[in-house]
């Protein structure tokens, strides 16, 4: 196993477990998260589990993430879709690597309302290889219905030294 203390994910991955069975603890992670990827924040995402090659985050339809069919919009599902990727992906990584995303696809299958949850995993095995890795995010409303897929294409390398 490689030595995952300097890797990219390892201080993502380090807050998470000394915040996630804290009361509150999510919460204030999602919020950390938000303020250090701000595009992302701006759908208020609250991550539910973080492991490496594993994420679960949320949204919370909101009239600000809402298009004008009264659901929520394409973008914010995107949004939520590649944030899962990129958390399951990046804790996974071990020292030396990164990822940078070239390509985003994402599949729409019915109007997603309330509570949208997108989950994703990634094969870890694959990210010792350098190239294009895709990852899936799928999106499911509180129901349990698929209401998006996200595949979400990774460059990975060797990390830049600066």
């Amino acid at each position: 196993m490689s030595d995952r203390s300097q890797a990219p994910g390892a201080s993502l991955l380090s807050t998470w477990r000394r915040l996630r069975d804290l009361p509150g603890g999510p919460w204030l992670f999602s919020k950390i998260l938000g303020w250090t990827v701000p595009y992302s924040g701006s759908v208020s995402p609250r991550v539910h589990l973080l492991e490496p090659g594993h994420a679960i985050v949320s949204l919370t339809e909101r009239r600000a993430l809402r298009q004008h069919f009264g659901s929520v919009h394409a973008v914010a599902l995107i949004n939520i879709a590649e944030l899962a990727s990129g958390l399951a992906m990046t804790t996974s990584l071990p020292s030396g690597r990164r990822g940078i995303v070239t390509k985003l696809r994402i599949e729409y299958f019915k109007k997603a309302r309330g509570v949208i949850t997108a989950e994703s995993q990634c094969d870890v095995s694959r990210l010792g290889i350098d190239g294009e890795q895709e990852f899936i995010s799928t999106c499911r409303n509180e129901a349990g219905d698929e209401v998006a897929r996200a595949v979400v294409t990774w460059i990975l390398g060797p990390a830049v030294k600066k």
